[in-house]
């Protein structure tokens, strides 16, 4: 398995955004300034040592490429995090940290239209990032529904609201607290959001927040192209068991097949690779044997850094905690678990 590129940044500056809410600023010298080149709605993967024992994360970016100046994470505290919390009692100016270049594809196709933004908590990071974006190079105009406890929770509360002020005909933005109307629910969230379920959205927050969110908006019948969801979970300590690997495209009727090798062909950032894969690797860890740069992060089938789509062949996929039955059912499969099913494989990662 090809080791996981890491880099080192130094963290030029931590911002107080709430009481339970950090900034990670990093200053990034001009020789990884390609590499950490980014789209709106992408994360970092940090890596620190806890208890002495190195521990991976996925944070969103809340900084917005070609508007900011510097990277920048957002970090909240939560119940028993112990990565988030760690970072937030421990890490200030000056200090280092391994970074993995940014990933995932939580990202708009375009600029240039309509956008419903649905963010609860700490998942207002990469909504922001998006905003900023689409406020700044699109022509549409964004609605943001952002949820939280109470207004003390609200994180960049004074961005948001100077983004109203500059933007008075295009952002719109939509406050929820729950310490005065409850938790939102479906039906709830369906009512606020049915006057814009034609623009493209994008949901982010915690699980029940997001739970609702998505069923909200599936009810009101937003295409499955123009609904976006970002999950984060804690990724393993250490590699798991895998169960049985299940099929990720085939009848349930018929068995995979089982295989010795498979001839893999590729569609990349607008190049073809064709790549041996044998039983006992990954495509992912095909593509990387064979030098090919494919986009990852978490290795764990959490984060959907290495979502690609089988145009031809079959795979069988191991842990999947970001795909749901309509993701498999149009071919999308996870780089770092799929395995060859088939003698001939045909796949490709989003443009």
């Amino acid at each position: 398995m090809a080791p996981v590129p890491f880099h080192r940044l130094q963290i030029a500056e931590v911002v107080t955004e709430t009481d339970q809410a950090h900034s990670l600023v990093f200053a990034l010298p001009d020789g990884l300034r390609d590499t950490f080149a980014y789209r709106p709605g992408q994360f970092l993967t940090l890596r620190v040592p806890v208890d002495g024992k190195p521990l991976q994360r996925c944070y969103s970016l809340s900084s917005t490429p070609e508007v900011d100046n510097a990277l920048r994470v957002t970090i909240k505290r939560v119940q028993g995090g112990r990565v988030s919390n760690w970072i937030c009692d421990h890490l200030g100016a000056g200090d280092t940290v391994e970074v993995m270049a940014p990933a995932g594809v939580f990202t708009p196709p375009t600029l240039h239209g309509d956008f419903l933004l649905l963010a609860g908590g700490s998942g207002i990071t990469p909504v922001l990032s998006i905003a900023k974006a689409a406020l700044r190079h699109g022509r549409g105009a964004v609605t943001l529904v952002y949820a939280n406890r109470d207004e003390r929770s609200i994180i960049f509360a004074e961005t948001i609201a100077a983004l109203a002020r500059s933007h008075p005909g295009r952002l719109r933005v939509i406050h929820w607290l729950d310490s005065v109307q409850g938790p939102p629910t479906q039906r709830q969230l369906e009512e606020l959001a049915r006057p814009w379920s034609l623009a493209e959205c994008f949901v982010c927050g915690p699980g029940p927040f997001m739970d609702a969110a998505q069923a909200a908006l599936q009810e009101l019948g937003v295409p499955r192209g123009k609904l976006h969801v970002e999950r984060f979970l804690s990724l393993p300590d250490a590699p798991a068991a895998k169960p049985p690997a299940q099929p990720a495209v085939m009848d349930a009727a018929t068995p995979p097949p089982s295989v010795r090798g498979a001839a893999l062909t590729v569609q990349l950032d607008g190049a073809t690779h064709h790549v041996g894969v044998t039983p006992d690797e990954t495509v992912l860890d095909a593509l990387q044997r064979a030098g090919v740069a494919a986009p990852n992060s978490c290795r764990a089938g959490l984060c959907g850094a290495c979502m690609c789509q089988v145009t031809r062949g079959d795979v069988t996929l191991g842990e999947n905690h970001v795909l749901d039955r309509a993701d498999l059912e149009a071919g999308w499969t996870l780089a770092c678990q799929a395995r060859a099913a088939s003698d001939e494989i045909h796949l490709k990662f989003p443009d």
